[in-house]
């Protein structure tokens, strides 16, 4: 049953008086002193978030922005009287990028640390190894990762991601414009694991059901550090290049792509994926001029800059080119870990939201987050209002089309949510909890 505005889930009067009373409550405790902000609280214990972090291994780039994103957003919460009057505590395990490490902080999250929630996973791989654990522990597990494996089934209901959208949605949203504007036949290039085969189905689906063709899908190894040799299977045939590249490697994956074609090129869409953390500037990338990216937020600041984007910009310290403000060479995961910060204030409303008081009441926090639809545009949400389905436990919201001129990410298209709407595929809430 497709998902749309009147059936994505039902109507939350809950959600939505969390939300006043969280506004209510923000205008009353700013000017307190911290300590008499948590002096009316059952308890003063804090509430403990487990951060899945990808400090080390091909994910580094994103943990180190996640980081950042996430500690900002608990500042503010914290400033403005924490959750259900008690302070938040950020206790913070590596991953390494890798599953096994994954499940092991899952354990740790709750035998060890007592946490009350695990959030943060970005890599889809760790994803998969981390939610079955979490599932066996009835440990809630708020991913922000992208890929499809939420949605569509594969994992169990105490895993949520209601802050950042999914691939399958995200390339049907693009799709359109890639076959209406590029081309009709493409050749896809794709880290081989989880995340790129999320690319590989299903925009493949996508661009075929627009009466485009895939011509080649060429899987690259996300370890892998040179790529001229995979250029070099593009067919000639081939008017649009789809490139989505993942770690430490992507600026490498980008300049030699521009070396292997030089003024003579396909049209190119990319996901920022491949530039993610990456500055335009750096030398090799003037091919990029004119060439297209998707965006999960847009990274360079645009002529309508909304006043949530200034307000979350300023919270992180990030300029208008989507860098640290204090070190411009350090750019930022711009398009991915706004994620982090939506998901905490999820997490925050979903605990208003059922009297949150302690891990005996993880259940009805799935429960409450499960029950919310709209997410308006806001400080909280300031990438794009979005619409929640509890059922499937992915939320959807819009995508950004942006094209490389003059060096700087413009912004052409915004798609709107139902673009990226498609069947539900689960429906959670049927499991136990």
């Amino acid at each position: 049953m497709p998902v749309t505005k009147t059936d994505a889930a039902p109507r939350s009067p809950a959600r939505r008086s969390a939300i006043k009373t969280l506004a209510a409550a923000a205008a009353g405790t700013a000017s307190l002193p911290l300590w008499a902000r948590y002096a009316g609280a059952e308890s003063a214990a804090p509430i403990r978030i487990g951060f899945q972090m990808h400090a080390t291994g091909i994910g580094a780039a994103y943990g180190r922005w996640y980081d950042r994103t996430t500690r900002a957003a608990l500042r503010l919460i914290n400033e403005a009287g924490g959750i259900n009057g008690r302070p938040v505590e950020l206790v913070t395990e590596d991953d390494g990028t890798d599953p096994k490490r994954g499940a092991e902080v899952v354990e740790k999250f709750a035998s060890l640390h007592r946490c009350d929630v695990g959030y943060g996973t970005l890599f889809s791989h760790v994803v998969m190894g981390s939610a079955p654990r979490a599932g066996e522990l009835k440990l809630p597990y708020f991913v922000v990762s992208e890929g499809h494996h939420v949605a569509s089934g594969a994992l169990n209901r105490w895993t949520l991601q209601p802050g950042i959208t999914d691939v399958k949605s995200q390339v049907l949203a693009m799709a359109p414009f890639v076959r209406e504007n590029l081309g009709r036949k493409v050749t896809m290039i794709f880290p081989d694991y989880a995340f790129g085969h999320d690319h590989r189905d299903f925009f493949s689906e996508a661009i075929e059901a627009q009466g485009g063709e895939v011509v080649a899908k060429l899987a690259i190894p996300p370890t892998e550090t040179s790529f001229t040799k995979y250029f070099a299977k593009i067919p000639r045939e081939t008017e649009v290049i789809y490139h989505v590249m993942v770690g430490p490697s992507v600026l490498t994956f980008v300049k030699e792509m521009g070396e292997f074609f030089g003024p003579s090129r396909p049209e190119i869409f990319g996901f920022i994926d491949s530039l993610e953390s990456v500055d335009l500037q750096s030398p090799g990338l003037d091919f990029l001029e004119g060439t297209y990216f998707w965006e999960g937020m847009p990274r360079y600041v645009q002529p309508d800059q909304t006043e949530f984007d200034r307000h979350y910009r300023a919270a992180i310290g990030i300029d208008e080119n989507g860098a640290l403000a204090a070190d411009p060479a350090d750019v930022s995961a711009y398009a991915h870990m706004f994620g982090c910060w939506e998901t905490l204030y999820v997490i925050k409303a979903g605990m208003e939201a059922c009297g949150y008081r302690g891990p005996d009441d993880r259940a009805a926090l799935v429960e409450a987050v499960e029950a919310m639809t709209e997410m308006p545009l806001s400080n909280e949400h300031p990438q794009g209002a979005k619409l929640f389905n509890g059922r499937t436990h992915q939320v959807f919201g819009p995508q950004y089309i942006s094209k490389v001129e003059n060096g700087r990410l413009t912004v052409l298209e915004e798609t709107p949510i139902e673009a990226g709407f498609y069947p539900d595929e689960v429906d959670y809430t049927t499991q136990s909890l």
